[in-house]
């Protein structure tokens, strides 16, 4: 098992929910996401963007610092990949700690992240596209996250490319917050 893994049940404000999913002749329909309903229920979405990736990559750990902090919806759209949630919260019971959900086109699922986890994922087959919804607009000033080696993850695969810009993020030990109010759920 690895080091410091839980199950995404156990991180307060994590869900996981399986997506509405109709398949017939023409092909496959999926609903992501429906106001009050499901785990991204509820949630103003304030932008949307996917990315791309080759097998073996991986992207993060980011979030969004306060007060530009945010929930985050991720859906594999195509391919599978290792969804992985690391609690950055102060107090929270699973502080330090992160959760691995694989998420595969075949079986729609939406997973939203709450505010103070940081995100991040590793393609497990090549041209993995990845959707996320935010419920911020994106400010480049509260960038904020971890290494992705720092905490204790076992990736599935070995890492075959991270940015400069993720591997320069600071390890789960030296990371801290400058916020007055204590993370919610």
């Amino acid at each position: 098992m690895n080091q410091g893994v839980v199950d995404p049940a156990e991180v307060p404000g994590l869900t996981v929910d399986r997506a509405f999913r109709a398949d017939d002749d023409r092909g496959r329909f999926v609903k992501i996401h429906s106001a009050g309903s499901g785990a991204a229920g509820g949630v103003a979405w304030d932008e949307v963007y996917y990315s791309t990736s080759s097998k073996g990559v991986v992207r993060g750990m980011h979030l969004q610092l306060p007060p530009h902090d945010h929930h985050k919806a991720v859906h594999c759209l195509k391919g599978r990949a290792a969804d992985v949630v690391v609690d950055l919260r102060a107090g929270s019971p699973t502080h330090g700690r992160h959760a691995v959900i694989e998420l595969d086109e075949a079986e729609p699922t939406v997973v939203v992240v709450p505010p103070g986890c940081a995100h991040g994922f590793q393609a497990l087959t090549d041209d993995t596209v990845m959707l996320y919804l935010v419920s911020s607009i994106h400010a480049p000033e509260a960038d904020g996250g971890v290494r992705y080696d720092s905490f204790g993850c076992r990736w599935p695969l070995p890492p075959t490319s991270v940015s400069d810009r993720d591997r320069s993020l600071p390890g789960l030990a030296a990371f801290a917050v400058d916020d007055p109010r204590p993370w919610r759920s």
